[in-house]
């Protein structure tokens, strides 16, 4: 881990209509560090990690990568900029019609034009990278468990040795036991690549085991940023809150009728 930045929010702002979503968000992620953003549903997590992707633009404020300024920057920038990047979503997101490996090696072979011989060796390798052997990259999506499609899914997030990796929920719809496991993946697949990693989750125990550096988002704004060892003694009533979760304190869940 370096001191160099590699992702920096000016006072990002974001609205869908009257919804305030993000209402100037300033964040720094280091280069090789990992950042967990956590808040409830609906705070604005996603659309942080959307703006950072150039999926959506913000009503203002600035976002760079590797100090390029992404907001404005024309399709073909934006597309090398991604070109450095991997995606592990919320549901594995795999291709019904492709094996496994053609999932792993999509990008490779559809981004990159590689030739189907080499992306299939290197989706092999990196089926093996997150325990699953050569057999499983023949098997179809459809066959094998939600925990192999998690792993298959994070396989292809860092088939093209990115620099920068985003986690949509990681552990979402999986037992304790797979999401440990698939926690300990990240933190070794992103440690090994020396890749920085942010990633949206309220999943308190894979903000302990994979976070450097945590950040809490409440009504469009980072509320606490911090180590994760000090969350625990944040002195946040908000934070406080999130982490034991506690229906009782200053963040109040909307109930509609």
């Amino acid at each position: 881990m370096t001191d160099e930045i590699k992702v920096k929010m000016t006072d990002v702002h974001k609205a869908f209509g009257r919804k305030v979503v993000l209402d100037g968000v300033n964040l720094e992620v280091k280069k090789g560090e990992s950042l967990v953003i956590i808040g409830g549903s609906g705070t604005g997590k996603s659309v942080t990690i959307k703006c950072i992707q150039g999926l959506l633009t913000p009503d203002s404020g600035s976002i760079q990568v590797d100090g390029k300024e992404i907001v404005g920057m024309n399709a073909k920038e934006l597309e090398r900029v991604n070109a450095q990047t991997g995606m592990l979503f919320q549901g594995a997101a795999l291709f019904d019609s492709l094996n496994i490996w053609e999932n792993v090696a999509f990008g490779l072979i559809q981004g990159k034009k590689m030739k189907r011989a080499e992306a299939k060796e290197i989706a092999i390798k990196k089926l093996a990278q997150v325990g699953l052997s050569a057999d499983v990259g023949m098997l179809y999506p459809d066959e094998v468990s939600g925990g192999m499609k998690k792993r298959v899914g994070l396989a292809r997030a860092i088939a093209s040795d990115p620099e920068l990796i985003f986690f949509d929920e990681p552990t979402t719809g999986l037992d304790p036991i797979m999401s440990d496991v698939i926690n300990d993946l990240i933190r070794s697949c992103v440690k090994d690549l020396g890749a920085t990693g942010i990633t949206i989750t309220h999943d308190m125990s894979s903000v302990r085991k994979i976070a450097d550096k945590v950040a809490m988002l409440y009504k469009g704004k980072i509320i606490w940023y911090g180590n994760v060892a000090d969350i625990d003694h944040s002195d946040n009533p908000y934070v406080e809150q999130f982490i034991n979760g506690r229906a009782e304190g200053p963040i109040q869940m909307e109930i509609r009728g």
